[in-house]
């Protein structure tokens, strides 16, 4: 058992994720005999339409899957690039060096791309097949939850911005209450417009998912975003839409004290959770008390180095020469962790090279939520879809909204994720799979924006260095960083600030604030440290164990 539920058992199949229903569409896939990447795409898509403050359709996805026959790891990309029009002089120079909200930070939709490529290349389904749960949810509707009611009511505003966001997230003019069954049939229309599309084409399943990316890409629902687009001062055509496709990459592997953990490439902050791994390659963390202050001092350090180097190297490497061995090696390691005193924070002017500006506002972003699965074979699939509904307009007529995630750009000169022509912002989504010392197979990840890696390496330590059961694992009091530049426009940054549950004592919160960590306590389970989900498959016993957040409305179900 966790603190506040019992974990998730099985001996065949398991499902975990950010919703009820997303859980329960996956875990029928799984049921109806589709495997495990099958089953994470259809939770995934049922995530965009039950969280559609948070995810999109239409916005980002990366996703990792893991072959338990050759026991290779696969990233899917899962994110949009620049429109080919995109211009950082006009964000420069009219926009004052940032990425506005609205039109212009709209990128390529890529979660699309990323299910349809992952059912294609390991999946067993038809889109159709797998779209049912998510067409059902949009076209039927589902009861309205205290979260997304929430996040609804906090960007009430944004969403009057623009009359195709206020008619679908401010039903009849008001924020929809907890209980209410909340409806969006121009999404379903979109996903039914895609199913039609393969139903028609003839050939083979692959020819059908095919015809259903086309009519994403190239057909009805590209020509309206690019129209739209067109219209309103955006930058996406016809030829960004139709030349798109998502990428299959190897992963990032780091191994410590035998746990091998997978992440995505530097794209996206996977490469930090990397990092961070190696970086306590060779600390022995067990002697400290778990969460103890030279605990949490020891591990807030190392994540503050590690994104310091996010912001100086990381960006899509199709543009930006990236040292990966380097900054993974143990000599890197050893050279910036000894930098670390127990005593007090390394000094600014050394942890960053020099001023920085420092921008202290309320906004701290949070989107994203997470879904994984495992099937009876051991496939393993992890996906960490994305992409909030309030900050640029829905296409009308079609329920979505052209991925956001321009947002996690720069509009810099010369910072490795600066915007640029069919380049890849930097995500903060991503998922991860780690292989543990019995060989236990486990994908896991969270929502979170910056959080996320800081949270998921806790979880992973909790579970790996300190022999916690997964489900209290994910429920143990955790601890965030905001020292570093948020990913998100406008990049905050609060120097020192440590966010801590209140969980953890008076006594510890005090040692951290003599270290120099500017502390702030959230509420216990507060939904801004993550929702992590995670399954553990143990193959010599075939044990499925799985965990939900308690944090946000998360569930694993197995059988």
């Amino acid at each position: 058992m966790g603190n506040t539920r019992l974990m998730a058992q099985g001996h065949r199949h398991m499902a975990a994720g950010g919703h009820p229903l997303a859980t329960q569409a996956s875990l029928s896939i799984l049921e109806a005999g589709g495997n495990a990447v099958d089953a994470a795409v259809a939770g995934a898509m049922v995530l965009g339409v039950v969280q559609s403050d948070l995810v999109n359709f239409a916005g980002v996805a990366p996703i990792m899957i893991r072959d338990p026959n050759t026991t290779e790891v696969t990233t899917i990309s899962g994110v949009g690039r620049w429109p080919r029009a995109a211009d950082i002089n006009i964000l420069i120079n009219i926009h004052g060096g940032h990425i506005p909200e609205g039109i212009l930070r709209s990128i390529i939709p890529a979660a699309p791309d990323a299910f349809l490529t992952a059912l294609e290349h390991f999946g067993t389904m038809s889109f159709g097949e797998v779209a049912v749960g998510a067409i059902k949810a949009a076209d039927d509707g589902f009861i309205m939850h205290e979260l997304m009611a929430q996040t609804i009511i906090e960007n009430e505003e944004k969403y009057r911005r623009w009359p195709s966001n206020e008619a679908i997230y401010l039903p009849g003019g008001y924020p929809p209450t907890v209980g209410q069954n909340f409806v969006q049939k121009d999404l379903a229309r979109t996903l039914k417009y895609m199913v039609d599309q393969e139903k028609v084409a003839k050939g083979s399943r692959r020819f059908g998912l095919q015809a259903a990316r086309n009519a994403f890409y190239k057909g009805d629902i590209a020509v309206a975003i690019s129209d739209y687009h067109s219209q309103n001062g955006g930058w996406i055509t016809m030829k960004d839409m139709a030349d798109f496709n998502v990428t299959i990459e190897p992963p990032i592997k780091v191994e410590r004290q035998g746990v091998t953990l997978y992440t995505c490439g530097p794209w996206c902050q996977g490469f930090s959770l990397a990092q961070m791994w190696a970086f306590i390659r060779d600390i022995n963390l067990k002697e400290l008390r778990h969460n103890s202050a030279e605990y949490i001092h020891i591990l807030t350090e190392i994540i503050k180095l590690v994104l310091v180097d996010r912001e100086v190297y990381l960006g899509d490497p199709e543009f930006v020469e990236i040292p990966t061995a380097e900054l993974l090696s143990g000599n890197y390691a050893s050279s910036r962790t000894s930098l670390i005193t127990n005593d007090y924070i390394i000094p600014e002017e050394i942890l960053w090279k020099g001023p920085r500006e420092t921008i202290e506002t309320s906004i701290i972003s949070q989107d994203t939520s997470y879904m994984c699965a495992i099937d009876s074979n051991g496939l393993s699939a992890s996906i960490t879809p994305s992409d909030g509904s309030a900050n640029t307009p829905v296409t009308p007529g079609w329920g979505i909204n052209p991925s956001s995630r321009g947002s996690q750009s720069w509009a810099e000169n010369g910072h490795p994720s600066c915007v640029a022509p069919w380049k890849r912002p930097r995500l903060t989504p991503n998922p991860a799979i780690a292989i543990l010392k019995n060989g236990s197979v486990m994908p896991f990840g969270t929502p979170g924006a910056d959080v996320q890696t800081q949270a998921m390496l806790q979880v992973l330590l909790n579970i790996s260095e300190f022999q916690i059961p997964p489900q209290k694992a994910v429920e143990l009091p955790r601890f965030a960083s905001y020292d570093a530049p948020d990913s998100f426009e406008p990049h905050t940054a609060f120097r020192n600030l440590l966010k801590v549950e209140n969980d953890i004592d008076e006594i510890t919160v005090r040692l951290l604030r003599e270290k120099g960590h500017v502390v702030e306590t959230w509420p216990s389970q507060n939904w801004k440290a993550g929702a992590v989900c995670a399954i553990i498959d143990e193959p010599r016993k075939r044990l499925l164990r799985g965990a939900a957040d308690p944090r946000r409305p998360c569930l694993a179900m197995g059988r």
